[in-house]
C-alpha cells in the first residue's frame, strides 16, 4: 500500500511535469498522509497539464455523505475497472500525484520497521491515481484522488508485498490524456517499477507521528 509520501523539492514541479502555472504555493512536504489536502496534476480535453488541490482518500459521487474510509486511500490495480469507486474514474478522471519517494513499514520482532523508498536519481516521479469529485446539495464540490497499487518488486517486497504505481515518464502523458476511456488501453500501465532503478533505506519511527514533517526524517537510520 502507499500510506505517506514525500514531495521535497516541489520548485521542480512545472518543469519536471510541463505545467504552465507560473507560481505554485508548495513547501517540502517530508511525511504527507492521508486526508490531508495535496497537489494533483490533470488533463481535460485539449488542456495543458495543470496542477490542482484534491484531498487524499478518494469519495466517490455517488456516495450519500462526503465521508471517506482509510480504505480509499489506495485502489488495488487489479480489477479496478469493475470496482464501483473506480469503475467510472478509470476511464475519464485520472491523475498524477507528485512525489520523490514513499514510506513503508516492515514488520519485525520488535515492531514494525519504516523505510524510505525512492529512485536512485532522487528525481520526481508521479504516481498513478484516480480522482472523482463529490457535489453536496448546495453545488459544493469536494475533490478527492485515490493512489493505485500493484505488486511489489522485488526490492519492495522483502518490506511489503504492495506498493504504488509509480509510472514511467513516457506513459505519464498517456494515462492523462483524457480522450483514452477504454480502461484496457491504460490498466496495461498499472505495473511495478523496475527494482534496478531504486533504492530503500531505514528511517527513524518519528515518521509513525504525522505531525512530524521534518528533513530529519530523511536520515538513514545509522545516522539519525
Amino acid at each position: 500500500m502507499c500510506g505517506r509520501f514525500t514531495l521535497t523539492n516541489p520548485e521542480r514541479l512545472p518543469k519536471r511535469f510541463n505545467l504552465q502555472q507560473p507560481e505554485l504555493p508548495l513547501t517540502p512536504r517530508f511525511n504527507v498522509a492521508p486526508t490531508q489536502t495535496l497537489p494533483v496534476i490533470l488533463r481535460e480535453g485539449s488542456e495543458e497539464n495543470r496542477l490542482e488541490w484534491f484531498k487524499w482518500g478518494l469519495i466517490p459521487f455517488w456516495s450519500k455523505e462526503p465521508k471517506s474510509g482509510y480504505s480509499t486511500i489506495n485502489a488495488r490495480a487489479e480489477g479496478i475497472a469493475d470496482k464501483p469507486a473506480y469503475r467510472k474514474p478509470i476511464r475519464s478522471q485520472r491523475c498524477l500525484i507528485p512525489a520523490d519517494g514513499f514510506y513503508e513499514w516492515q514488520k519485525t520482532g520488535t515492531g514494525k520497521q519504516p523505510f524510505f523508498i525512492h529512485l536512485k536519481n532522487s528525481d520526481l516521479f508521479g504516481f498513478a491515481g484516480l480522482y472523482d469529485i463529490y457535489r453536496d446539495k448546495d453545488g459544493q464540490e469536494l475533490k478527492t484522488f485515490t493512489i493505485i497499487t500493484t505488486t511489489a518488486n522485488d526490492l519492495v517486497e522483502p518490506i511489503h508485498n504492495r506498493m504504488p504505481v509509480i509510472l514511467s515518464p513516457k506513459d505519464e502523458a498517456e494515462w492523462l490524456d483524457p480522450t483514452i476511456t477504454d480502461p484496457f488501453q491504460v490498466t496495461r500501465l498499472l505495473q511495478p517499477y523496475p527494482a534496478e532503478l531504486m533504492e530503500l533505506y531505514p528511517v527513524s519511527k518519528k515518521v509513525n507521528t504525522v505531525g512530524n514533517d521534518i528533513p530529519e526524517l530523511l536520515e538513514t537510520l545509522n545516522s539519525a
